[in-house]
């Protein structure tokens, strides 16, 4: 297996650790292979919502989620996106052990 690909793996898996356990159904079910061709519209649905996040009920964290979704399918994005995606959970993860230490 590439090294992209299983970085991607092993983001995928630490991101649904990170959110609520309906989301992270929701996306083991979207990285199946056989949801490619659902997938991949949500990741452009999900960048675009990112992309207008001054609009109501949109939001910036749709960016990168759609990041990781298109990721699955696109080679070139998966070690990037895959870094990204894990500096952002153990950044995340450093601040709640720093909020519940307060």
């Amino acid at each position: 297996m590439p090294k992209g690909k299983q970085a991607l793996r092993q983001a995928f898996r630490r991101f649904e650790q990170e959110v609520p356990l309906w989301l992270g159904a929701g996306l083991r079910w979207l990285r199946h292979p056989a949801s490619r061709w659902l997938r991949l519209p949500v990741g452009i649905l999900l960048m675009m919502g990112g992309i207008f996040s001054i609009l109501p009920g949109l939001g910036i964290w749709m960016l990168p989620l759609g990041l990781l979704l298109l990721a699955a399918d696109v080679p070139f994005l998966q070690k990037p996106v895959a870094r990204f995606t894990l500096s952002g959970a153990d950044r995340w993860a450093r601040f709640r052990k720093w909020v519940a230490s307060k």
